[in-house]
């Protein structure tokens, strides 16, 4: 297992590097796009081709592992491996000319997430976390900072395409509006959670968004020493269709849960 997950390593992080750049070298260029959903979401050609790019370089490493992707959905071999590709998170903020946007590769055993790799190509910035060998970015250690106390929190906010106006969705981010400093919602939610696992946040709230994004953004903050927790305050392991988490510093992990519970209450 150590020699695949080296070479896992190596395949994602090379990918992601790839198409990232493709993204970046297309960014602010004439391309395609279309809605692909009733709720309006974007996909461009740009998605296609950089998600090309990371599929033929895990086929070609491991032919033999499942695979499931934003655009093109599973292929490879259903088993104990899996890849979750997701080529251009951010793609409705890429579309508008937003340089908000990152590439996402998660890599699984047996539906246990063992490395998480995301390309800040804006940034040039690479977030590699491995499961007990921690995080990094751009091979330096990274470590969430301790946060500041006694000050209004800053939040940022995830919610599945699928919630659109939920009243209980709804409801919650208004709690958490009136009771933090801020509620930022960038469209990208890896790079969310990229912002959480430096310290940037005091706390991440996910209202039901299961996706080829999400994994990897977990395990970062994980391995950076963040919590990661459901609503009910239970620790999040493996993979949920329907995940409602709370992501913090250990430090703000009551404080975060209570804050959510108060919002599920007003119903």
């Amino acid at each position: 297992m150590e020699a695949i997950l080296k070479r896992a390593r190596e395949v994602a992080s090379e990918a992601a590097v790839a198409a990232g750049k493709l993204a970046k070298e297309k960014f602010d260029s004439a391309f395609a796009v279309e809605e692909k959903d009733e709720h309006g979401d974007l996909v461009t050609e740009v998605d296609g081709l950089a998600e090309a790019i990371i599929l033929e370089q895990i086929r070609g490493a491991f032919p033999d592992h499942g695979i499931r992707s934003e655009e093109t959905g599973w292929s490879g071999v259903e088993g104990d491996f899996l890849w979750l590709v997701d080529p251009l998170d951010g793609t409705n903020n890429y579309a508008i000319g937003l340089p908000v946007y990152a590439v996402a590769i998660t890599f699984f055993y047996r539906k246990e997430a063992l490395l998480g790799v995301i390309y800040d190509s804006v940034l040039d910035k690479l977030y590699v976390a491995e499961r007990g060998g921690g995080a990094t970015c751009n091979g330096q250690p990274l470590r969430i900072k301790e946060p500041k106390q006694g000050k209004k929190l800053t939040l940022g906010w995830i919610q599945g395409h699928a919630v659109q106006k939920d009243p209980r969705a709804m409801r919650l981010k208004h709690h958490l509006d009136e009771v933090s400093k801020r509620v930022l919602r960038v469209w990208a939610p890896t790079l969310v959670w990229c912002m959480m696992a430096r310290g940037d946040l005091d706390g991440v709230v996910l209202y039901n968004s299961e996706g080829d994004d999400l994994y990897a953004g977990l395990l970062l903050l994980q391995e950076a020493g963040g919590k990661v927790i459901d609503f009910d305050g239970t620790d999040f392991v493996g993979m949920n269709e329907e995940p409602y988490i709370i992501g913090c510093h250990p430090a703000k992990r009551e404080e975060l849960l209570q804050i959510v519970k108060d919002g599920m209450q007003q119903d």
